[in-house]
């Protein structure tokens, strides 16, 4: 397998694990915004803390992504 061909197929699967990441994060601030006034507040802290680690993998993601697709234009 060529250098090219790795590189697409990573950041194929990059795109997989962005597209997953950002609709479990939306899904999860969804569910605290409807949710904020009954739901318990241990489970609302919980879910704030993961909502923000969502956040920082889906920056992480596209971070590596946009790495892979710029050493992608240089080869």
């Amino acid at each position: 397998m060529s250098r090219t061909d790795r590189l697409k197929e990573e950041i194929g699967w990059l795109k997989v694990v962005f597209a997953v990441c950002v609709a479990m994060d939306a899904s999860l601030i969804a569910w605290l915004a409807q949710n904020y006034a009954t739901a318990h507040p241990l489970m609302a802290i919980v879910g704030s803390v993961i909502a923000l680690v969502f956040t920082i993998i889906i920056g992480y993601v596209n971070h590596r992504a946009y790495r892979r697709i710029k050493e992608l234009e240089d080869t």
